[in-house]
This record gives structure tokens, C-alpha cells and sequence, in this order.
């Protein structure tokens, strides 16, 4: 962020600066913005949020003790409380709701950013990507190639929200050459909000499938929440689809211009990989063809056969953004995943195999993630902890039955199933001859997996799958944690 005085951030946000003698020097400036009190330092706005399990306007002390130039609250009276109980004075930037004032910070910093970027002669080019699944992945594969390019600016995990995107682009400077966003959506108008922040020059889809179906009712009510990313596009911007997926590829009439992207081959598609072959640790080597070039071979660094249509969508979002079509295929082979818990695949104590999927689930990603293990696993013992996939609505019954059929077809040998609505899987995988372990929670499957007598054998590969909220993760951080100790000892 370029350091701004509190006037403007006040101005931006449409809020109104109050306690402004409480600023700790004359002409105070903000340099960057948090959420997290902890996060505080001298020079950082503190946005109070209030949250389900803790409410910000009652940090707003902690920040004005770690140095904050000031805070950005909807709850004045409870702010002033906190400062008076931390012994501390700040200046307060009031506003209706903290939440849309951030975006409308953002939104004015990222449109002074262009303008200066354009009286410079130069540019800021804005990218995104959304999708059922593969967001994160293309995200860090899409700015590792632009970074390559120029300065960068990119989210950490999946900073993709109403409150993550805001402090995404709240990040770039008067450097900053690209920046690129991840977008995802959990009802309608929740990408529309995004763009309207940050308004694209390239916009990647990646597949419309299952996820958050409960918020959108149908395959199609997703697909028409996808399309807004392409709706966001400025009259001169890009859409980069996913030709091997029908609703993503019918998104190009709302383009003003369009490059597709094929796993499969096909040949009508500007970007895509023909020779497909998986190595015996799941990384696909394939003939790379982009527009302006011959085509030439590429081998991933990140694993699993999905993760070629992932790196397709970067490859054309870097090439979309105006980065040079062979620098990109010189450094697609080269990126490799940046965020937690997305196929990342280590070898641990007890010679086990842990293949941590276990950010989030819908059956799509599923499907692949049992694909690869199928692949990784080899002459191993296949065990799966699938924990319960969230926000599925009706789909949910049948989608945790087709889990269960996935674990068999995989040559599962045990699958353990954490939470209530993981119990369809179980059912159906015992009925094809899995053996299925039940758990009623996390905490449940951390204990039996600890148990002298724990259900994990020497040898194993081990994929650990599932929704965010249903603790996935912490089981997969678990496992590697005791067995890493193990196999450092």
C-alpha cells in the first residue's frame, strides 16, 4: 500500500474522522490495514469486524497499543471503551458498516494506483480466477508466471471474500505490475461485489460445478454466479474458459474478447495439452501448445492429472495479462503450489504416504482427489479420512453416497469418515467391500489415530479430504506433525 493521510482514507471510505486529536503525530499516514489486532504496527488501520465468535470493535485497544494510526469501526461508544480500558487514544474513522467500507477503500486505492500506473506510461493489470474447484492452485501457479514478469501482488491461501479480496488489493503499490485475485462466491452477486472493487482486465473459469450448492440451488444457479467474474471485465479485458466445460465455455458471449483452454486436447482451443502422461508420483508431463509458439513438452511440479486444466487457466491468464508466451511455458514446469492442504504429498515416519487435499471438498474435487491417490499410492495400502463435504443442500446425500463409490473404485482398503453427514459414504463404501471407520468428529479421529492400536499401518498412503469446517485440516496437520517428529527421530 502507498501510505495515505487518515483525510483520505476517511474520504475513500466514506466515513467520518472522529477523536482526530488522538492522532499520534501530525500529518499521521496509513501504510497498511489489518483485521487482526495482533497484526497491528505503527502506520496499519485496524477494520473492526464483527465476526460470529469475537467482535473487532473490542481489540481496537490492543491495535491503539501495538501503534495503529487509527481505526476503522461502525460501533464508536464500544471502541472508546476498549481504548479507555487499554489506556490508550486513537483516531476512529467512523462508517455504517466496516465490511463494505474496507471494499470501498480498496476500490479507491486500486483506481489511484491505475491512474498513477497510466500517467507513468505504464500499466496495472488485474487478473482473476474463480471456479468450482482449482481456485488456489491456479491462483499461485498464475502468479508465480507473472511474477516472473514484474512486481507482483497475490493472495495468501484463499483470501477470496468480501473481506480477503479488500486486503489483497490494499496490498499493491505504486510498483505493483500485477495483481492477482482469487473469487469465490457462495450465493449470487458475491463475485458482481468483487468486480466492483477490483474491475478485471482477464477473468479465468475454471469448471462450474458442485460447490456451495446450497446457496445457489442449482448447477446452473452456480454457473450464472460464475459468469459475473466475465460480466467484471473492462471493455477491453479477457475471458480465459475452460473449453471441456460446457457452462464455463458458453460464457464467451459475455467477452469482449476470449482465449480457451483444453485438458483434453481439443484442438479448437487456443491453449491446451495434448500427450498427456502421469509419472508414477501423479505429475503430468504434456505437449504445451500456446498461441505464438511451437508447441513444446512441460512436466508439472505440482501433482495430479486436474492440475493440467489449473495450469492451462494460468498459462492463459499470464498470457491474457500480455506476459510473453514463451516465458510462460519456460516457467509453467517450474511453479509449484504456495497454499496449505492442496494436494500437497509428503513422505513421513512409518514409511506413510500423506496425500493433505484437506482445504475444502465438493465431489468434483473429490473425484480427483481420489484419482490421484489411486495413482500415488501404488503397491500401498490406500487409506482415505474423508470428513463431511459442507453447503451442499440437497445434493448432499447422493454427492456423500458417490464418495463412498469413489473410495471403492479407488481401491480403498480403509476409509475413515469424520462428522454426521459423512455417514452416506460410509454406507455405501461398506456396502462395496471398504472397510469404514466412523467418526463422530475431528477430536474422535485425532484420538483413534493416536491410539496404540490406531488404524494406520506402516506403509500406508493416506489421503485426507474434506470441507474446511468440518476439521479435515487439522487431522492432516496432525499427521504430519507426529510422523514427521517420528521420521526426523
Amino acid at each position: 500500500m502507498i501510505d495515505r493521510p487518515l483525510t483520505e482514507v476517511a474520504a475513500l471510505t466514506g466515513g467520518t474522522l472522529v477523536d482526530a486529536e488522538a492522532v499520534p503525530a501530525p500529518g499521521a499516514t496509513v501504510s497498511a490495514v489489518v483485521t487482526d489486532s495482533r497484526r497491528a504496527a505503527p502506520g496499519t488501520l485496524f477494520v473492526a469486524l464483527a465476526g460470529e465468535r469475537t467482535d473487532g470493535h473490542a481489540h481496537v485497544g490492543t491495535a491503539a497499543v501495538a501503534g495503529a494510526a487509527a481505526a476503522l469501526v461502525s460501533d464508536v461508544d464500544a471502541a472508546r471503551a476498549a481504548l479507555a480500558d487499554a489506556g490508550a487514544r486513537l483516531p476512529l474513522i467512523a462508517v455504517p458498516d466496516t465490511v463494505t467500507a474496507l471494499g470501498a477503500l480498496a476500490r479507491g486505492h486500486l483506481a489511484d494506483l491505475r491512474h498513477r500506473a497510466v500517467q507513468r506510461g505504464q500499466a496495472l493489470t488485474v487478473v482473476a480466477v474463480t471456479g468450482s474447484v482449482g481456485k488456489t492452485t491456479t491462483k499461485d501457479l498464475t502468479r508465480q508466471l507473472l511474477a516472473a514478469q514484474g512486481p507482483t501482488v497475490a493472495p495468501v491461501a484463499s483470501f477470496n471474500n468480501e473481506i480477503g479480496l479488500p486486503l489483497t488489493v490494499l496490498e499493491a503499490d505504486a510498483d505493483t505490475r500485477y495483481l492477482v485475485l482469487e473469487m469465490g462466491a457462495s450465493g449470487p452477486g458475491h463475485i458482481t461485489y468483487l468486480t466492483d472493487i477490483a474491475p478485471l482486465d482477464a477473468a479465468a473459469v475454471l469448471m462450474v460445478g458442485h460447490a456451495h450448492m446450497e446457496g445457489f440451488g442449482s448447477i446452473d444457479g452456480v454457473a450464472r454466479a460464475k459468469a459475473e467474474i466475465v460480466r467484471g471485465l473492462l471493455p477491453t479485458g479477457t475471458a480465459v474458459l475452460n473449453h471441456d466445460d460446457a457452462r464455463a465455455a458458453a460464457m464467451a458471449e459475455l467477452a469482449p474478447a476470449v482465449l480457451t483452454f483444453s485438458a483434453a486436447g481439443a484442438p479448437e482451443a487456443d491453449i491446451r495439452a495434448t500427450a498427456v502422461e502421469l509419472d508414477a508420483d501423479a505429475h503430468a508431463g504434456f505437449e504445451l501448445h500456446l498461441p505464438g509458439i511451437a508447441p513444446r513438452r512441460v512436466r508439472l511440479a505440482v501433482p495430479g492429472a486436474h492440475n493440467v486444466a489449473n495450469a492451462l487457466a494460468a498459462a492463459g491468464l499470464a498470457v491474457a495479462a500480455g506476459a510473453d508466451p514463451a516465458a510462460v511455458a519456460a516457467g509453467l514446469g517450474a511453479a509449484r503450489l504456495e497454499s496449505p492442504h492442496r494436494m500437497d504429498v509428503n513422505h513421513l515416519g512409518r514409511d506413510v504416504l500423506l496425500i493433505d487435499d484437506a482445504y475444502n471438498a465438493n465431489i468434483d474435487s473429490m473425484t480427483a482427489a481420489f484419482d490421484s491417490l489411486a495413482t500415488l499410492a501404488g503397491g500401498r495400502r490406500r487409506v482415505a479420512i474423508i470428513s463431511e463435504m459442507l453447503e451442499l443442500g440437497a445434493a448432499s446425500v447422493a454427492d456423500h453416497v458417490r464418495t463412498g463409490q469413489l473410495a471403492a473404485h479407488a481401491g480403498v482398503g480403509l476409509l475413515i469418515t469424520v462428522g454426521a453427514g459423512a455417514a452416506p459414504a460410509a454406507v455405501s463404501a461398506r456396502a462395496a467391500g471398504v472397510t469404514v471407520l466412523e467418526m463422530p468428529d475431528a477430536d474422535a479421529a485425532q484420538a483413534a489415530l493416536d491410539a496404540p492400536d490406531g488404524p494406520l499401518r506402516d506403509g500406508d498412503a493416506v489421503l485426507v479430504k474434506g470441507s474446511n469446517g468440518s476439521g479435515a485440516w487439522r487431522l492432516a496437520d496432525h499427521l504430519r506433525d507426529s510422523l514427521k517428529e517420528m521420521h526426523a527421530q
